[in-house]
């Protein structure tokens, strides 16, 4: 059997009906923006695997850290332990996150990230007894795939099957200028209710890609802060220079009082979560009292080897270089937005950071269940170049790595690819 009828045999893909699947492809190398199939086949990775590659595969820099790493610590229990890639990268991280960022908490993914902050918000009002057990969060809000994840997320065919197993969540519309007075006047009328407003900022990716203002966001920031609502800045996908700054966090006015991190965090190497928060958040678990601790954790909580891929990581990406080839595709796209505009087979571009995306034009509803989408994917794939649909919602999310010449084959082959659609 060849890899892709030994993986039919054993392995179940996420978000992916396996009856009806097309035949899963094998990656056996990355190098770069390139991915190379088991037939010899290179294919520009243009969605960043997942949103979580930004500096290209296989990056010798980070591979040679973590080589390190391993044959020094690979593991190690951090109740009652800590190591250096530990502390070092909260020391760094803290330097460049909002000023009121200073704890981190480590955990596995971004969905365990949240999760976190969620228990975190819930456990301060209760630590200070006050036991407000509501959440607001956005309409088409995603967040993870755990079940405190999910419940924050927007309701859809994704979590039909757990409705009722799902906790109550308060959704409101994202904030604009025609609504933003509405939602304050809601919000004041529940806020002794809210343990805390958790959100994604500037960009709802899974839902879209749907794009909110700096502006806007930062208002209704404000007003939660001036009602007493703890704030979580699920900055999952938004992080680590996507928005075209470091964070999301740095378009805004106001900032979270706690934070969630991971996709980019490591580069795209291992897993590996993080929620970081204020000061004053974490004083709230500091007691005599042995029932106000955290009670939450992980096995691979800070594995150092996460710990040092995310260093290597945070190293590259605040080099001179990838902040001018950041910028250098932020500049990039929009100039291809102006194209993309244009063209007749498309509406809705938006562009936030490295981060473009637009609909397709058909007969049938903008959906995730679009089947534009599949045969989009398909298209794309012959010409070399990954793009995952969201329906009929395409978008691009390049690795920082890819140079010119490759962003202008992508471009050109989406125009190409609309033009024969």
């Amino acid at each position: 059997m060849n890899l892709s009828e030994r993986d039919r045999a054993v392995n179940w893909h996420p978000y992916t009906q396996m009856k009806t699947a097309d035949d899963i492809i094998p990656i056996v190398r990355g190098e770069g923006i390139y991915l190379f199939d088991d037939e010899g086949k290179q294919y520009i990775d243009a969605v960043s695997s997942w949103w979580v590659t930004l500096h290209g595969h296989a990056h010798p820099y980070i591979a040679k850290r973590v080589s390190e790493q391993l044959h020094t610590l690979e593991q190690v229990i951090f109740a009652g332990f800590t190591h250096e890639p530990a502390i070092q990268l909260s020391e760094n991280l803290l330097k460049i996150l909002p000023e009121n960022q200073k704890k981190i908490f480590y955990s596995d993914n971004g969905s365990t990230a949240v999760e976190v902050a969620l228990k975190i918000c819930i456990q301060y009002a209760y630590n200070h007894d006050n036991k407000k057990t509501k959440i607001l969060a956005f309409k088409n809000a995603y967040h993870g795939d755990t079940f405190g994840a999910m419940s924050v997320s927007g309701r859809s065919a994704w979590t039909n099957p757990f409705g009722e197993m799902l906790f109550e969540v308060i959704f409101i519309d994202v904030p604009n200028a025609e609504n933003l007075d509405h939602l304050k006047t809601f919000i004041k009328s529940i806020s002794d209710e809210i343990a805390c407003f958790i959100y994604e900022p500037l960009i709802q990716g899974a839902a879209g890609m749907l794009m909110h203002k700096a502006e806007d966001l930062s208002e209704l920031m404000k007003f939660c802060r001036e009602q007493k609502i703890l704030m979580i800045q699920d900055e999952v996908f938004t992080g680590f220079g996507r928005t075209g700054k470091l964070f999301a966090a740095d378009h805004l006015s106001d900032q979270p009082d706690i934070m969630c991190f991971s996709k980019g965090l490591t580069g795209g190497t291992m897993p590996m979560g993080i929620t970081s928060c204020s000061q004053e958040i974490f004083e709230a678990f500091l007691s005599d009292d042995q029932h106000k601790t955290l009670f939450h954790g992980h096995s691979f909580t800070a594995n150092p080897l996460a710990c040092t891929a995310a260093l290597a990581s945070m190293e590259l990406l605040l080099q001179a270089e990838t902040l001018r080839n950041i910028d250098f595709i932020v500049k990039k796209h929009t100039v291809f937005s102006e194209v993309l505009r244009q063209h007749s087979k498309v509406d809705h571009v938006r562009q936030t950071g490295t981060i473009i995306a637009w609909e397709v034009i058909n007969n049938y509803q903008t959906s995730y269940f679009n089947t534009t989408g599949k045969i989009l994917y398909k298209e794309f794939l012959k010409r070399g170049i990954i793009l995952r649909p969201l329906g009929n919602t395409m978008y691009l999310v390049p690795p920082y790595c890819v140079t010119a010449e490759q962003l202008e084959y992508i471009y050109y082959q989406i125009i190409e690819v609309l033009d024969h659609f």
